[in-house]
């Protein structure tokens, strides 16, 4: 028997950031995302001689053991050791033999919420597994706890919920660790000429949002201006990126993007760097209206809104960096998980 989980990834359309403590638990945060149809996923093969292996395909990191009830939190593989521990814990599962793989389709580091995204994966498997009733607000808020507190990663909390629910969703979150999802119904002619026009650049280089993170919560922290300027703007365009989708106002949206950017780059200086802003100014002078990095900054990927003239000459322009064009659709459903038999 085998128990397989896909979980999508997430574009970061406007608002991230906001839903980072302490900004979050002092002022609200706002958030829109949306997932794409690339994915984590997790497989779990149970065994029964005792051991457990955990494999990454991607990363090429495999990590074996005798079954035990907590796995020790260090070297490779956190995700998956926090996983198993946190479930096996809650659930008084005991000690369980088994081989878990996963693989992500895009680089960590790359700002599309890989790291939460396999979380979410990972805890989905181990919940068809092991028949833990969990719905897409307790899945999520699960893994936010797994990965910020059992594993003290920093970040925020939009990711798990992208994963978890799927789609096109507002995003408030409050103190004391509230959330609420509002799925959107973005009509479907919409959503294809959204997707038409957006383009999506992997730069080549990926980053360690933790870093960005911090830096950005200590701003906040020291009640920076500037920072909290921009955390309060960026707010706005969430709502205005929202009115956008479900009204059909999409020659707003290169407009808000870049309105994103500029209030994103307010947050620390390490959203930004001399490269990242060469490819954002080549890429406006030959046919964007707008654009903005998904995920915390300092690499990974980049969005550009276009229209039908000025795409194609945006992907020539951009060959000179080195990176590459990644296509994509948006996608309607969250986590999913089977038995294959």
């Amino acid at each position: 028997m085998l128990i397989r989980s896909k979980a999508p990834l997430r574009l970061g359309l406007a608002g991230g950031g906001t839903d980072l403590s302490p900004y979050s638990d002092e002022y609200g945060g706002s958030v829109l995302n949306a997932t794409i149809n690339l994915y984590a996923y997790a497989t779990i093969k149970p065994r029964n001689d005792g051991q457990i292996v955990l494999k990454a395909h991607d990363r090429g990191e495999v990590f074996t053991c005798d079954s035990t009830e907590f796995l020790e939190l260090s070297g490779s593989l956190l995700l998956h050791k926090g996983v198993y521990n946190r479930v096996v814990k809650d659930y008084n599962l005991g000690a369980l033999s088994f081989e878990l793989t996963s693989y992500v389709d895009a680089p960590a580091g790359s700002g599309l919420g890989t790291s939460s995204t396999l979380t979410v994966a990972i805890l989905g498997a181990f919940s068809r597994w092991q028949s833990i009733a969990l719905g897409e607000y307790d899945l999520a808020h699960l893994a936010y706890e797994i990965e910020r507190l059992d594993l003290g990663m920093a970040g925020g909390k939009q990711d798990q919920y992208a994963a978890a629910f799927g789609g096109f969703n507002f995003m408030e979150f409050y103190p004391g660790d509230k959330v609420i999802v509002n799925p959107l119904r973005v009509r479907r002619e919409i959503i294809a000429e959204f997707n038409h026009n957006l383009l999506l650049y992997y730069t080549g280089t990926s980053r360690l949002s933790a870093k960005i993170i911090d830096s950005q919560t200590k701003n906040v922290s020291n009640k920076n201006m500037s920072s909290l300027e921009g955390m309060h703007e960026l707010k706005k365009q969430a709502i205005a990126m929202k009115e956008a989708v479900l009204c059909g106002g999409l020659s707003n949206i290169g407009n808000i993007l870049s309105n994103g950017w500029k209030y994103k780059k307010q947050l620390t200086s390490e959203v930004t760097n001399p490269f990242i802003d060469e490819i954002y100014s080549c890429a406006l002078e030959n046919g964007a209206i707008g654009g903005k990095i998904t995920g915390a900054g300092g690499g990974g990927f980049i969005m550009f809104y276009c229209h039908e003239k000025g795409k194609y000459k945006l992907m020539n322009a951009l060959k000179k960096f080195g990176g590459e064009f990644n296509r994509f659709e948006f996608t309607k459903y969250g986590l999913e998980t089977w038995v294959v038999r």
